[in-house]
C-alpha cells in the first residue's frame, strides 16, 4: 500500500469514527445542560463551594463566575509549581522559576497548555496530576459552558437568563469529560500508553552515557489532553513520544478524541434552539474547512520536490516514521484547526507552506471545529457577522435563529474577531522590532519571523503548539506569550457573554419570504466564504513575509 493511499484511508475512517458517534454524543450533551437534576455527588460539590445551581445567572454574574473561578485556578497552579521542590512526588525536581511558573499556570488554565519547558525535566507527578491533568478538565469544561450560555442566548426570550456558571461547569467535567476520559484512558493504555508513578530509570549505554526515562499517569494525562484540546504533553516530544503515542492505531484514535467533542457540540446546539438543521449547517462549514485544510496539508506534504523527497516519499523531515506524511498531516491539521496543540511531528520541520496552513488555521480563530466550547462559540459569531454581511446585500436587517442582530450585537461581534489578529500582530511585531527577543530565533529570515508569528498566533489563539526552533523560555516570551493567553482567552468571552445576554433579552422576530435561511447549503456557503476572505484580509502580509515567502522560495 501506498503512503497516499494509507493517508486516504486513514481519513476515511476517522471521519466513519466521527458520523458514527455525532448524534449520540451531540443528544447526550444537550441532556446534560438541559436537565433540571442534580446527581449527589454534584449536590456535595456544590454545598463544599457555597453555589446555588438552580440560580439563574444573568451574563455579568455568569462572567464574574468564570473570572473568579479562572484567576484561582491560576493562583493554585502557581503556588503548586513553585512549592514543587517541598513537595512529595516531585522526582527531585526543583520548584519552577518565578516567570515559567507565571506562564504556565496561565497556560493551562486558559486551555493553551503552551510549554516552554521539558516536561519530563521540570513537572513532578504532583504538578502534572494534580495541577496540570485537573486544569485540563477544568479549562475544557469552562469552554463549554460558555459556548452553551451563547446558545441558551438564542434559544431564549424575554429574558437576561443564561443558566448557572457552576452547575455548567461541574456538568461538564462530571458527566462528559471525566467518564469519555476515563473510558480513553484504558484504551490508550490497552495499546501500550504507559500509567504509573515510577521515577526516573538510567537505561542502556548510548555512545558512552546512558539514557534516562521518567515514568508516568501518561495514559490519563494524555486522554483528557486530546479529549479537552488542551495538548500539554508529558513529555517534550509530546504526541511523537512513543510513551504518549504508541502505535498508528493511537494516533488516529488521538486525533478523534481532538474532534468528537467540538464536532459533536453542533448537534448540542441544534438540539437546544430546536432545530437541528441549524446544527448540520454549522457541521456543514467546520468540516469544509477541515477536510480542505487536511486536503491542503497532504498535497504540500506528499509533493516531491527534489531527491531527498522523492527518496522519502515525501516531506519526511521531522516526522515519526510510524505515522508517516498521512498521519502526521491530519494530526497537524486537526490541533491546528482546534485548541490543541498536541503535535505527532515539528511543524517547523514542515514544508514551507505546510507550515502556513497549520498558521492559517490557528488565524481563523479555530472554529473548524475549533476547541472544547470555543469552537463553537467563535463559529456563532462569525455566523452573526455572515448574516450580517447577507443584509448588507439585500438592504434588510439582518436576523439569525430568530434574532435580530443590531448595532449592539454587530459590535460586540466585531470586537471578538479583531481582539486575537491585535494581539498576535502587536506582540509579533514587538517581538520583531525589540534588540533582545530575536535572539530566540534559531532560524534567520522568514523561517525565522515564521517562528515568532507561529509563537504569538498560538498563544493568542490558545493553542499551544510552536515552530520548535524559537526558544520561548526567556523572560521576554514568558511574559508576553502569557499575556496573549490570557487576554486571548478572556476578552473574547466576555464578548461572548454580553451578546448571549443581549440575544436573550430580545423577542423572537418571525420567519418570512424575506428571512435568510440559515440552515440552507447557500448559507453555508457564504459563512465559509466570509471566514477565509476576514482572516486573509487581516494576516495576508504578516503570512507572505514568512511562510508564504518561504514556500515560494
Amino acid at each position: 500500500m501506498g503512503p497516499v493511499l494509507a493517508g486516504v484511508l486513514q481519513l476515511l475512517a476517522l471521519i466513519g469514527a466521527l458520523a458514527l458517534v455525532y448524534v449520540p454524543v451531540g443528544n447526550y450533551m444537550a441532556r446534560v445542560y438541559s436537565s433540571t437534576k442534580h446527581l449527589r455527588v454534584e449536590k456535595w460539590i456544590y454545598k463544599a463551594i457555597g453555589a446555588n445551581p438552580d440560580a439563574e445567572m444573568t451574563w455579568p454574574a455568569y462572567l464574574r463566575g468564570v473570572l473568579a473561578f479562572s484567576a484561582v485556578s491560576v493562583l493554585f497552579l502557581y503556588l503548586l509549581q513553585r512549592l514543587q521542590g517541598i513537595l512529595p512526588g516531585s522526582t527531585g525536581f526543583d520548584s519552577v522559576n518565578p516567570a515559567q511558573s507565571f506562564n504556565t499556570a496561565v497556560s493551562f488554565v486558559t486551555n493553551t497548555n503552551w510549554q516552554s519547558y521539558y516536561g519530563e525535566q521540570t513537572m513532578g507527578h504532583v504538578v502534572q496530576t494534580a495541577g496540570l491533568a485537573v486544569q485540563n478538565f477544568l479549562s475544557a469544561a469552562v469552554g463549554i459552558a460558555v459556548a452553551v450560555a451563547l446558545v441558551r442566548g438564542f434559544a431564549r426570550s424575554r429574558t437576561g437568563e443564561l443558566g448557572n456558571f457552576w452547575s455548567d461547569l461541574v456538568r461538564g467535567t462530571l458527566r462528559i469529560l471525566v467518564p469519555m476520559a476515563a473510558v480513553a484512558a484504558v484504551i490508550l493504555v490497552a495499546c501500550g500508553a504507559i500509567q504509573n508513578f515510577s521515577g526516573i530509570h538510567e537505561v542502556g549505554q548510548f555512545l558512552g552515557g546512558s539514557q534516562q526515562w521518567n515514568g508516568g499517569a501518561v495514559a490519563s494525562q494524555e486522554a483528557i489532553k486530546e479529549l479537552g484540546t488542551n495538548g500539554g504533553g508529558y513529555f517534550n516530544a509530546n504526541s511523537a513520544h512513543p510513551f504518549e503515542n504508541p502505535t498508528p492505531f493511537t494516533n488516529l484514535f488521538e486525533i478523534f478524541l481532538i474532534l468528537v467533542i467540538p464536532f459533536s457540540l453542533t448537534r448540542t446546539f441544534g438540539v437546544m434552539v430546536g432545530s437541528v438543521k441549524q446544527g448540520y449547517a454549522i457541521l456543514a462549514t467546520m468540516f469544509t474547512i477541515w477536510l480542505g485544510f487536511t486536503a491542503l496539508m497532504m498535497w504540500t506534504e506528499f509533493a516531491h520536490h527534489g531527491p531527498a523527497l522523492q527518496a522519502a516519499g515525501g516531506a519526511m523531515e521531522g516526522k515519526e516514521v510510524r505515522f508517516g506524511i498521512g498521519g502526521s498531516s491530519i494530526f497537524a491539521v486537526s490541533t491546528t484547526l482546534t485548541s490543541t496543540g498536541a503535535v505527532d511531528s515539528f511543524h517547523s520541520s514542515f514544508t514551507g507552506l505546510g507550515g502556513g496552513i497549520a498558521m492559517l488555521g490557528m488565524m481563523l480563530g479555530e472554529i473548524a471545529p475549533g476547541g472544547t466550547g470555543s469552537g463553537l462559540y467563535g463559529m456563532l459569531i462569525m455566523a452573526v457577522i455572515a448574516v450580517f454581511i447577507a443584509g448588507l446585500m439585500v438592504g434588510r436587517t439582518p436576523e439569525y435563529l430568530g434574532k435580530k442582530i443590531g448595532a449592539r450585537e454587530m459590535k460586540l461581534a466585531a470586537a471578538y474577531i479583531l481582539i486575537t489578529p491585535a494581539l498576535v500582530l502587536v506582540f509579533s511585531a514587538a517581538s520583531m522590532a525589540l534588540p533582545t527577543p530575536p535572539n530566540s530565533m534559531l532560524n534567520s529570515g522568514a523561517h525565522g519571523f515564521s517562528e515568532v508569528l507561529y509563537a504569538f498566533t498560538s498563544a493568542s489563539n490558545n493553542n499551544g503548539s510552536a515552530f520548535a526552533g524559537l526558544n520561548a523560555n526567556t523572560d521576554w516570551y514568558n511574559t508576553m506569550t502569557g499575556l496573549a493567553m490570557l487576554f486571548g482567552r478572556f476578552l473574547p468571552m466576555i464578548f461572548v457573554l454580553a451578546l448571549a445576554g443581549s440575544l436573550a433579552e430580545q423577542k423572537p422576530v418571525p420567519v418570512t419570504a424575506g428571512t435568510l435561511r440559515t440552515e440552507k447549503p447557500l448559507f453555508t456557503g457564504l459563512l465559509v466564504g466570509a471566514i477565509l476572505i476576514i482572516t486573509g484580509l487581516t494576516y495576508f502580509p504578516a503570512l507572505a513575509l514568512g511562510p508564504l515567502a518561504e514556500g515560494l522560495a
